[in-house]
């Protein structure tokens, strides 16, 4: 019996020449995502039923149902960071190891964060398509220089952004409870916040670098952005779940926050006839900050490798 390996992200058949030796080598058969779209559980479940000792896995659902059903599945390899699509405990439970691809895809996600905030300070895409469509409208924008960035989250994807807003001359405030890294903060001349809140009040602009768990699910909700000022731009590339649309749609409307720039969404693609999709002050780009031929080289080296590692090789 040859055991196989189940490969879900879309993407990751760009990079196979370099990776799916280093998997056959070791023995394995492959088998692809051919579906041309994200698969559901019960795509899963088909594909991965039997003989299937790994799984690298993008944004597919992994929960219990499909990891029972799953019975010689051994080690998930995450092609990326963010691992709120695995039912960690059950993999546990289950003696299923699992692993991220921590780094990969930091400069890409950084990057495109200090994009969107560009596009929201200035709204480049709005006025290039005015133009192209025969008008010569300009905006009215702001300037990111001598403006507070602050940061919910200051992990490797926080990091980078930090280091690039230093470069635009904005000063940097961090909330992270968990961050221990005294070193960083005086090399790059970075304030940590006493709390949420105090970060919240001193920021020109708000970025989500946090993983989705319990504690940040909705945690940008409407207390949270009573504590903001009404100018403030609202960025967001790590996971829509962590901000309550409803919440967002009334402050936006209100007029109480001023633009939100978000890379990510509760249900992706949106559902027909979403109202955040109505607004002029909201933008959504469609979950592409690691869609970069770098990023995308990098996670998939890193996941097949992980995998061997989580599988003995």
């Amino acid at each position: 019996m040859t055991l196989k390996i189940l490969i879900t992200p879309k993407s990751y058949k760009n990079y196979k020449d370099k990776n799916y030796p280093l998997l056959t080598a070791a023995g394995y058969e492959i088998i692809e995502n051919n579906t041309g779209k994200t698969l559901t559980e019960d795509e899963i479940i088909d594909l991965a039923r039997q003989d299937v000792a790994g799984i690298i896995v993008g944004v597919d659902p992994l929960p219990e149902r499909v990891l029972k059903s799953c019975r010689d599945l051994k080690a998930i390899s995450k092609y990326g960071v963010g691992m709120d699509n695995i039912d960690l405990d059950a993999a546990a439970r289950l003696g299923i190891k699992v692993k991220n691809a921590v780094g990969s895809n930091s400069v890409s996600v950084s990057e495109l964060a200090i994009a969107l905030m560009f596009e929201a300070a200035r709204r480049v895409s709005v006025m290039s398509a005015g133009v192209k469509a025969g008008g010569w409208d300009r905006v009215g924008g702001i300037e990111l220089t001598g403006k507070t960035l602050g940061l919910i989250g200051c992990g490797q994807i926080g990091k980078e952004v930090a280091k690039r807003a230093k470069g635009l001359c904005m000063e940097v405030e961090v909330y992270d409870p968990y961050f221990k890294e005294e070193g960083f903060l005086e090399e790059y001349g970075v304030k940590l916040s006493a709390s949420l809140d105090e970060l919240l009040a001193a920021a020109d602009v708000v970025s989500l670098h946090l993983p989705l768990n319990r504690e940040t699910r909705q945690l940008i909700n409407s207390r949270t952005i009573a504590k903001m000022k009404k100018s403030v731009i609202l960025i967001n590339t790590a996971r829509g779940e962590l901000v309550d649309e409803e919440a967002l749609y009334a402050a936006l409307v209100s007029k109480s926050i001023a633009v939100a720039a978000q890379d990510v969404f509760s249900q992706e693609p949106p559902p027909p006839g979403e109202k955040l999709l109505a607004l002029e002050n909201f933008i959504l780009t469609p979950h592409t900050g690691a869609f970069t031929a770098e990023a995308g080289e990098r996670m998939a080296l890193y996941s097949a490798r992980n995998l061997l590692e989580l599988l003995g090789h």
